[in-house]
């Protein structure tokens, strides 16, 4: 790990979790912010120095070449970052979900990291939470899943001030897909899928409620809810021919088995996801040490899961 060269584009609340992982596990890095007073703060809470004036700096001053990047800045300026990066050179990106405010600018991304032969991998850190590997265990031994269900219900009393109005309006993929695309990855991506959507606000005028039922590309039926107005949290279930297995909250995993009504919490070593935030841990790990980790999702199947059903929930022809 100590020969591995990673830059750390991000000096926020995402940069320091990564800045705890990348020191613990030892490799060489460097952290990039944008403003001073974001950098200013980034070393008060770290006691380590990231430098400030963003990505221009950083390619006027890069004496090495440069094998990772992990890009965990705002999401405004995912795609920005990401383009000048491969324009730059870099060739393996882990780039924070969404990966960009709408399916034009993820496409962009798409097309140049084919072009480039940049392998980016989005940071959907659920699929590394340690309930969820540990369902994978029991899907494996239990066999296909035949149903699910899930709820992306968002407390929109707890947006944090000032984020800027262009993620606001789309907060559905900015922030909900984070258990959608955790629903789907165990569950199976959607083979046929019907969306139903109701109110909308200020300033997401798209939809505030939601519901769908599909079928996926493995047979598994699901359906979904939210109302994002409404008492409600995030929530998947996923059913096997012997167990219901409950994310709720998602961090912890709850077995029902058949034919009984108890409902009991799964014992998982989940060390990592309360020394650090969850899912990051392992996800950066990998990212590290094998790009090709079958739980991880390239900017290519990203962008198909926008436009092929991300965009159908959200603005369905059936609406309300």
């Amino acid at each position: 790990m100590s020969e591995k060269k990673v830059t750390l584009f991000g000096a926020g609340n995402m940069g320091l979790e990564y800045s705890k992982i990348l020191e613990h596990v030892g490799v060489d890095y460097s952290v990039v912010g944008r403003s001073v007073a974001g950098v200013e703060r980034f070393n008060a809470l770290t006691g380590l120095r990231a430098v400030s004036g963003g990505f221009p700096r950083w390619a006027e001053q890069c004496e090495t070449d440069a094998e990772f990047a992990i890009v965990a800045v705002s999401v405004e300026e995912l795609s920005r970052m990401t383009m000048n990066l491969m324009d730059f050179g870099v060739r393996k990106i882990l780039l924070e979900k969404p990966a960009g405010l709408n399916a034009g600018e993820i496409k962009n991304i798409r097309d140049k990291a084919e072009e480039t032969g940049t392998k980016i991998i989005i940071g959907y850190n659920r699929r590394f939470y340690a309930s969820v590997l540990k369902a994978q265990e029991i899907i494996r031994k239990e066999g296909a899943v035949q149903s699910f269900n899930f709820e992306f219900t968002e407390w929109v009393h707890l947006i944090p001030e000032g984020i800027h109005n262009a993620v606001k309006r789309n907060w559905f993929l900015a922030n909900s897909t984070h258990v959608i695309d955790m629903a789907f990855f165990l569950g199976g991506k959607p083979k046929e899928i019907k969306s139903f959507v109701s109110g909308g606000c200020d300033w997401h005028p798209a939809a505030t409620a939601f519901s769908g039922a599909g079928i996926s590309e493995n047979g598994a039926l699901f359906s979904y809810q939210a109302n994002w107005f409404a008492p409600g949290r995030w929530g998947v279930e996923i059913l096997t021919k012997d167990s219901r297995l409950i994310f709720r909250p998602l961090e912890k995993l709850q077995v029902q088995k058949n034919r009984s009504l108890a409902v009991d919490f799964v014992e998982i070593d989940d060390s990592l996801d309360r020394d650090f935030k969850p899912g990051l841990f392992k996800q950066t790990e990998f990212f590290l040490n094998d790009v090709d980790h079958p739980n991880f999702i390239t900017i290519d199947e990203h962008y198909d899961n926008v436009v092929n059903y991300y965009q159908k929930i959200i603005e369905p022809p059936c609406r309300k």
